[in-house]
């Protein structure tokens, strides 16, 4: 499944269609985010307003005293509305995940993982499904995310068999929350996208592999 994905932190080239924002990048730059490390997420604030949070990839365990070893980096699709772990977050807490382009692994019969690279052709971000919460402990707490995943296109099922759940622009209003959407319709935008020839695919650079996320925020 997606273990990486690179992200636009100034959101520049997306501001036309996700309007409105409240910007909180403080970079122009293209930044990889691998587990455990901190991403921008779309959501709704308290007000109902669009705003960027800064939240790390992966739920810990709520009983923790620290949130260092997330225990749980993506959701299925399936179950989200039902499982225990994911249920409370998908019913209140939902959000979008702008990627420049994410990654996949293929374990190869040795047992090692090849990393591919998938990329949109004509450079427009994708818009992955999140779900959120917030781990606490005192007065310390953090805002986290795990990427929700569907089965694999046909692409992707040569090497893997699931992959994010891609939103369309118009389908954000409802994920969000802002339409009124029930929890059922919500669950019904969750679905595999073909990519129908527009995303290429390719074996992870050696690059790629050492670029590291740029922006580290601490605890919220």
């Amino acid at each position: 499944m997606c273990g990486k994905f690179t992200q636009l932190s100034s959101w520049k080239e997306v501001h036309a269609f996700s309007q409105p924002l409240l910007l909180r990048a403080p970079a122009d730059e293209i930044v990889m985010a691998t587990p455990m490390m901190f991403a921008q997420v779309l959501r709704l604030n308290a007000d109902g307003a669009r705003e960027v949070s800064p939240m790390r990839w992966g739920f810990s365990d709520r009983r923790a005293p620290n949130p260092a070893r997330p225990k749980h980096m993506h959701a299925r699709a399936e179950t989200i509305d039902t499982a225990p772990t994911f249920a409370p977050a998908f019913a209140m807490a939902r959000g979008v995940l702008l990627t420049h382009t994410f990654n996949i692994g293929q374990t190869l019969p040795s047992g090692k993982t090849k990393q591919w690279t998938v990329t949109p052709k004509d450079g427009r971000p994708l818009a992955m499904a999140v779900i959120y919460e917030r781990w606490e402990n005192g007065p310390e707490s953090l805002l986290t995310f795990v990427m929700v995943t569907v089965p694999a296109n046909a692409p992707i099922a040569r090497v893997t068999d699931r992959m994010p759940a891609i939103l369309a622009p118009e389908e954000w209003p409802a994920w969000l929350g802002e339409t009124g959407a029930s929890n059922e319709e919500a669950k019904t935008l969750l679905r595999t996208v073909e990519d129908e020839g527009g995303w290429d695919m390719s074996e992870q650079s050696a690059q790629d592999r050492a670029r590291k996320t740029a922006w580290q925020p601490t605890l919220l």
